[in-house]
């Protein structure tokens, strides 16, 4: 599903996937960890209630019960084509609550994502993944049209090998994103 963002450097959020596990410190205080409880929490109340949890419901899928990513991948399939049905151009994070590139999501979903941005060149997609050494392996395989961006978080020496793992990606626009700074 589709939100506006109050990201300062994107417009909309686009969330085909939902979940994660964590790689790195930069992982330690993740800000979608902690928007997945606090919806897991809203899908559980709505099912208490007798009412449909609705996307929220997704969430209890990937989260634990410590609040915690569980480490599992839910492929959301009504939002595979959502981009499709936007006319305006937009900026967009595409999985701002998971990584496109987690090792969880099957290599068909990713070329379907690809697929379809690839469809929608009025858009520019921002894809931030700290799994940069896959897109790297699966480069390949995707067509990287000047629309998709692929950027890696890099918070600190001891992840640094991303960046070379960007620079073997095709990307027309390759971006680094040195926040939560560790070191």
């Amino acid at each position: 599903m589709a939100t506006a963002s109050s990201i300062e450097w994107t417009q909309t959020t686009w969330n085909p996937i939902l979940g994660c596990s964590k790689v790195s410190s930069g992982c330690a205080h993740c800000y979608a960890e902690r928007m997945a409880k606090r919806l897991a929490a809203i899908g559980r109340a709505a099912e208490r209630e007798g009412k449909n949890p609705g996307r929220a419901g997704r969430y209890r899928e990937v989260v634990g019960a410590d609040g915690k990513w569980n480490g599992r991948i839910y492929l959301d399939e009504s939002a595979v084509e959502e981009p499709l049905g936007w006319r305006l151009p937009r900026i967009v994070f595409v999985n701002s609550m998971s990584d496109l590139f987690h090792e969880g999501v099957p290599a068909a979903f990713i070329q379907r994502l690809f697929e379809v941005m690839r469809q929608c060149p009025q858009h520019t997609f921002q894809v931030l993944t700290k799994r940069p050494w896959r897109a790297a392996e699966m480069a390949d395989r995707l067509d990287w049209p000047g629309n998709i961006w692929l950027g890696t978080s890099v918070e600190s020496q001891a992840v640094i090998e991303r960046i070379d793992d960007l620079r073997r990606v095709p990307a027309a626009v390759r971006f680094l994103s040195l926040e939560p700074l560790l070191g």
